[in-house]
């Protein structure tokens, strides 16, 4: 759907031409102006915040998540916490551990906490 949607605030515009970095071990071909990060993932993400351009995000991958944690290349976490109690699932940091800090909170209207932290590297 995201390369056809269109918003007066231009969101849709900045998502559909920013460019998207896909971590697999099973893709062969991407669309939607995506580029296959191949072989070490850690290495490639290394040498990806090397390059000015901006953040980069992850969304939807705790094991990426988790990978690049053990080798420090997370500098922060945006959780948005939905009010709805699940009984099963897979831990966030899947058995890690990470000391983090609260650098930012906000609530929205629909009831989403979005909370932001980064590691803290004094404990």
């Amino acid at each position: 759907a995201w390369p056809n949607m269109t918003d007066p605030d231009e969101f849709a515009s900045r998502m559909n031409t920013m460019p998207k970095y896909v971590a697999s071990r099973t893709l062969q071909s991407l669309e939607w102006n995506a580029s296959l990060l191949q072989g070490d993932v850690v290495a490639a993400v290394r040498e990806l915040k090397q390059q000015s351009g901006g953040n980069l995000l992850i969304y939807g991958s705790g094991e990426l998540v988790r990978s690049l944690m053990t080798h420090d290349l997370i500098d922060e976490f945006r959780l948005m916490i939905h009010p709805v109690v699940l009984g099963k699932g897979m831990p966030l940091f899947g058995g890690s551990t990470a000391n983090l800090k609260l650098v930012d909170s906000k609530n929205t209207s629909t009831g989403v906490s979005v909370l932001t932290y980064q590691p803290d590297t004094t404990r």
